[in-house]
């Protein structure tokens, strides 16, 4: 026991030092949210505490306990990602897949409808961290709910808030108090009340019609907006400390999810639902910081000192395990997904003068014990467990113009290894490559859910600016279970390119052209805008040949130049060339003008000797 507590202080001492560099770090960078931040070692509310956002009695998770891990000082490195949808990295950087699709599809639901907000998904995700461990290491089924309840202890004043039941034990199992429920830990009464429509924090970011907060999509969601609540700007410092302390109103609360927020935004990397790192210190359980002789050794007569970290006033109660502890449960350092520490394994004895024998009787029973199963209960696969393969439901090959949205959309199909569709298992669909084509929203990145016949269907893909090739990457979220579809931009085009008016184009040797050139453009008898074009002043109309004398265009020092690139269409499809001028050469002369797309046009030029007088 004594080893244990002595590594509990040194580990403490640690995540101190740990926190005051990190917290400084941010400071010194002007990172949002690290101004006015101080370490407060017993983890309790401070003068710095913030309402939530109705101005109720409660923070977001009633103040329940967290994990006061904090990240390695060394910032991560994140593995390249091409060509492998499951990437590895050092084990604090890696978040699983579907936990990580949620911060992201948050952060992107949030920025459509409260875009002043400003949420990074890394503040979703260092309070995920910190208030379950990404949901148990990613601990979740294929549509992002828990596979077992995530629940914080009891609240009922005992070494914590006392919360009464608000939900009927609805969400947390308990009719007569409350207890932070789910992967972002919101209690009850949160989830429930309150809230800008005033039935609660709780969202249904999955569409499935449940505001369910053992969802990692919905509590995600639900987090984001209650963290945005009143308007806040998470950008700017004293907002984004105010939003956190309203989710749990403790300084040191606040310095270890910017520790986590600090360190995601310098790099993470996806690994498999299931096997994300499982964190074991929790707020409740931290050893004091500065202990006195006088605090660890009980002077004779007193009884002996609490175990390092139980709350004041404790008492004997059974430490609640966060996530998942119940009444009942044995005190004791906890595993999160794990089960209790199993208590003493020899019997008690009765207590003297109570009568009867002291050890336990030495008959052996006769009836021998019963023979436990030879082999573990099995769980039925989840949809997600039975794809074997996702195979190209469209075309293998798309390609739009740029500007334009593709005419069709990239679809998958989920098959098991029989060939049998899989309906309900979500698919990540990510542009990659040197392109600005993206999603609705400019995103990047687009989940689907397969429907009945296994299909996923993403979003519609708008062409960018920049013409070339990319690859749109499928992959099952939680698995390594892949397709691609290679798409193609091609640039702007026009079909069909005519002269605005018809004013004859004549000129004096060495003079200037009076009247521009100006050319409409149009593709499908549509104005095409933002076309490429080239003019040349060329020998003749069987020689396209760049022509050595006669008109001209200037450049910026005033030099001749007979061929001008570069051009391009506004956006009404017009095209005005610079101004025109004439050497000492008289004749006709033609000027080409050419767009992507194959449209040209070839216009007249005169140079003539003014008439003798």
């Amino acid at each position: 026991m004594a080893a244990y507590i002595g590594r509990r202080l040194r580990k403490g001492a640690a995540t101190t030092a740990v926190a005051a560099v990190v917290v400084a770090a941010l400071s010194a960078s002007g990172a949002p949210g690290a101004q006015g931040v101080t370490d407060s070692a017993s983890g309790s509310q401070t003068s710095d505490s913030a309402p939530g956002p109705d101005d109720g009695d409660h923070s977001a998770t009633g103040d329940s306990p967290y994990y006061t891990e904090l990240p390695p000082l060394k910032s991560p490195t994140v593995p390249p990602t091409i060509g492998d949808p499951i990437s590895r990295g050092g084990s604090e950087a890696g978040i699983p897949a579907t936990v990580l699709d949620a911060y992201k599809q948050a952060e992107a639901s949030m920025r459509q409808s409260q875009p002043e907000c400003n949420l990074p998904w890394e503040l979703l995700a260092a309070i995920g961290k910190v208030e379950s461990g990404h949901a148990r290491g990613g601990r979740v089924d294929g549509n992002g709910t828990t596979t077992t309840p995530i629940l914080g202890p009891v609240l009922n004043g005992n070494g914590f808030a006392n919360i009464s039941d608000t939900d009927n034990g609805a969400f947390d199992g308990d009719a007569t108090h409350d207890r932070a429920v789910g992967p972002m830990q919101f209690i009850p009464s949160t989830w429930g009340e309150g809230g800008p429509t005033g039935d609660g924090w709780g969202a249904d970011a999955n569409g499935d019609g449940k505001r369910d907060p053992n969802n990692i999509y919905d509590a995600t969601l639900a987090a984001g907006r209650y963290l945005c609540a009143g308007g806040r700007d998470l950008s700017a410092a004293d907002e984004l400390r105010t939003a956190i302390l309203s989710y749990n109103r403790s300084t040191e609360y606040v310095n270890t999810v910017l520790s986590w927020l600090e360190y995601y935004r310098k790099g993470s990397h996806e690994i498999p639902d299931g096997t994300g790192t499982l964190p074991e210190d929790r707020s409740d359980r931290i050893p004091d910081r500065t202990p006195s002789p006088a605090s660890e050794t009980p002077r004779p007569g007193s009884s002996a000192p609490d175990r390092p970290g139980t709350r004041p006033g404790a008492g004997s109660t059974p430490d609640p395990e966060r996530p998942g502890s119940g009444p009942g449960t044995s005190p004791g350092p906890s595993v999160p997904g794990g089960s209790p520490s199993p208590g003493p394994s020899t019997p008690p004895t009765k207590p003297p003068g109570s009568g009867g024998p002291t050890t336990p009787p030495t008959t052996p029973p006769t009836t021998p014990p019963t023979k436990p199963p030879t082999s573990p209960p099995t769980t039925s696969p989840t949809p997600t467990d039975t794809v074997a393969r996702l195979e190209n439901a469209g075309s293998a090959t798309i390609t739009a113009t740029a500007g334009e949205s593709f005419p069709r959309p990239v679809k998958v199909r989920a098959e098991t290894s029989a060939g049998d569709p899989v309906a309900k298992v979500r698919v990540r669909f990510t542009v990659a490559g040197d392109t600005d084509t993206a999603f609705p929203g400019g995103e990047r990145v687009a989940t689907v859910m397969t429907d009945s016949a296994g299909v996923a269907t993403a979003p519609a893909l708008l062409a960018g600016e920049k013409a070339g090739g990319f690859t749109v990457r499928a992959v099952v979220v939680g698995r390594a279970v892949a397709a691609q579809v290679k798409a193609t931009v091609t640039a702007r085009q026009a079909d069909a390119l005519v002269r605005v008016g018809d004013k004859e184009l004549v000129c004096s040797p060495g003079g200037e052209f009076a009247d521009a050139v100006v050319l409409k453009a149009t593709r499908e008898g549509v104005a095409a805008d933002r076309v490429a074009a080239t003019a040349t002043l060329v020998k003749a109309a069987a020689d396209p040949a760049v022509n050595d004398k006669g008109p001209h265009f200037k450049d910026a020092d005033g030099k001749p130049v007979r061929e001008l690139t570069a051009l391009v269409t506004d956006k009404d499809g017009v095209l005005q060339l610079p101004k025109l001028h004439a050497d000492e050469t008289t004749g006709t002369f033609l000027l080409r003008v050419t767009t992507t797309g194959g449209a040209t046009l070839t216009v007249e030029l005169k140079v003539t000797a003014p008439p003798a007088t």
